[in-house]
């Protein structure tokens, strides 16, 4: 019979006969058994919060030095999202997160601001889907600060974004508690206790506990994606003023590319400036070399004046091919970078922020570079541009003498370069006082200070060069007294002795460079004439050592220098595909 409904089950009961009681009493469903029915959830719904609770046991947690600071950490909800492991979980619980809210049909918190974003950050949060993302729990893990570096400078997120990480984190905490429940209460088995049974989580919580993290994952979303939108922004001024200042340059050259007689001192103006954007440019995003914000437009105005037809042989030595070259790899560098700022100008938001992400950009910053540090030693300094062409041509002339020292310069041989500092020495100790003396000093500076000079109006030189260049003069003097010409023919007797050193310095054999020189117009006394060769040799190639070693990094730039012009190569890198 049914039950009175203005009675309860207990006084009902004490009515009936003992026999019939416990017969009563099977009929009626048990305390927990009504609890469980109020909380039992959809075949789907409770599968999908299964996974959910599944995706929270493998979350990671930072690490902590106590149980109690682990078990802390593990509450507040402060995950591990920066390991590769803590991300990918990270990721699936996020996931399994989204598609319970979906299973639950929790409403979608509204998403419009979406609208607002640049085109990139549209690309990843589409429409207005939840679309949950690890990257952005990340940035706001327990071990992370409110500072943004980009680009060497430092940016700092607004008071309400942290507010908006820290409501997260707490709606993370509360999702996390309410899953332990649900685990336990699965646990207990098919028949829970009262107690497993009360404390197993209904369906109302778990909509009203996803649609407060989807409440607050959607605050921290726009109020950080906003954040770095407008950090990409400043990061980026860089390349648009740069492609600013190309545009002023670009109007004022015109579609011909000529300046207008009246507009010359705003063209010089404009192009400082474009040089000067690409010098900061260059410090912040040139990853691959050393980022020098020092090359000024002074540079450029060199390469220009080297490469001006109204400029005599006299001004730039006998041969201007090197200068040439140089000036050429400085100029083509600056319309690279012109370049790819007049493609840039199009779609700016390609650009990476992180300016050193930029492979194209980077890599026409390392061909500036280079170029231009090179044209700041060489090219700008008519002196040493002019001492450089003199010591091309002076190795060229060793080269027709001896014909393997071509071959070795052109394959880059070791041996090459053991000879080259010996070259570039015998060469400036046949005229001290010349051109040659300029590269000297700039390479072996402290060689030049505080001494006399080497001839009139020619450099300054300390003791031991002084000394070196004495012991030059008496190895060629012995080398031309034992010419079979007369005193008349003293010249072609100092060209047979010139050659005899030549040879030694190249070929490191005494016998090969005494044997057969000039055609027989040395007749060798080969002991004394041997030892005071000798004598000479090993003093040049310590000599030789200093110049290396005295400071390697001008030395090696001046060695791959030569090279190039003898080469008459370009070092420069082509662009075929433009790249951002």
């Amino acid at each position: 019979q049914p039950l009175p409904a203005q009675r309860a089950p207990s006084k009902w009961l004490s009515r009936l006969p003992p026999s019939r009681t416990r017969t009563a009493a099977k009929m009626l469903p048990r305390p927990c058994a009504l609890l469980a029915v109020k909380a039992a959830l959809p075949r789907a719904e409770a599968a999908a919060v299964d996974c959910l609770a599944k995706a929270h046991t493998g979350l990671l947690h930072l690490p902590a030095d106590s149980v109690e600071e682990a078990r802390h950490a593990s509450a507040a909800g402060l995950l591990d999202v920066e390991s590769e492991e803590g991300h990918a979980a990270c990721g699936r619980f996020l996931s399994a997160l989204e598609a319970a809210a979906n299973a639950l049909g929790v409403e979608v918190a509204p998403r419009a601001y979406r609208s607002e974003f640049s085109v990139n950050y549209r690309a990843l949060f589409p429409g207005e889907a939840r679309h949950y993302r690890a990257d952005i729990l990340e940035e706001f893990s327990a071990d992370r600060s409110a500072s943004i570096w980009v680009n060497g400078e430092k940016f700092e997120l607004s008071r309400e974004v942290i507010a908006c990480g820290g409501r997260l984190q707490a709606a993370i905490s509360a999702a996390g508690a309410l899953l332990e429940r649900w685990r336990r209460a699965a646990a207990s088995g098919p028949a829970p206790s009262a107690a497993a049974s009360a404390s197993r989580p209904v369906r109302s919580e778990f909509v009203v506990a996803l649609a407060e993290f989807d409440g607050a994952w959607a605050a921290l979303e726009h109020g950080y994606i906003a954040s770095l939108i407008e950090i990409e922004d400043r990061a980026r001024q860089l390349v648009l003023r740069a492609v600013e200042a190309e545009q002023r340059l670009s109007d004022l050259e015109g579609s011909k590319g000529v300046v207008g007689p009246h507009d010359k001192n705003r063209y010089r103006d404009a192009q400082r400036d474009l040089v000067a954007c690409v010098a900061k440019l260059n410090s912040v995003a040139n990853c691959r070399r050393k980022g020098r914000d020092d090359l000024g437009c002074d540079i450029l105005d060199g390469a220009f004046a080297a490469l001006s037809p109204s400029l005599s042989s006299q001004e730039l030595g006998t041969d201007r091919r090197a200068a040439t070259l140089l000036a050429g790899d400085i100029v083509g560098a600056f319309h690279a970078i012109r370049d790819y700022l007049r493609h840039i100008k199009a779609f700016p938001e390609r650009v990476d922020p992180h300016l050193c992400n930029n492979a194209g950009l980077v890599a026409r910053l390392v061909d500036w570079e280079e170029s231009w540090e090179v044209g700041g030693r060489y090219v700008k300094q008519v002196p040493l541009l002019d001492a450089l062409c003199r010591l091309v041509m002076e190795i060229k002339s060793f080269q027709t003498l001896i014909p393997r020292l071509a071959t070795m310069c052109d394959e880059c041989d070791v041996e090459w370069f053991m000879v080259l500092p010996r070259i570039v020495l015998l060469a400036f100790l046949k005229d001290p006082a010349g051109k040659l003396g300029e590269l000297l000093r700039m390479l072996l500076p402290h060689r030049f200070q505080g001494g006399t000079t080497l001839a009139a109006g020619g450099e300054v030189a300390t003791r031991e060069l002084q000394d070196l260049l004495g012991r030059f003069r008496q190895t060629s003097a012995a080398l031309a007294q034992v010419a079979v010409a007369s005193p008349a023919e003293g010249p072609a007797a100092q060209e047979a002795a010139w050659e005899v050193l030549a040879r030694r310095v190249v070929n490191g054999s005494d016998a090969e460079a005494l044997n057969g020189i000039g055609g027989g117009i040395l007749q060798v006394q080969r002991k004394q004439e041997l030892q005071t060769l000798e004598a000479f040799y090993l003093e040049l190639e310590r000599w030789s050592l200093e110049l290396q070693r005295h400071c390697p990094e001008d030395w090696n730039q001046c060695s791959a220098v030569l090279v190039q012009c003898l080469m008459g190569t370009s070092k420069r890198q082509k662009f075929m595909k433009f790249q951002v």
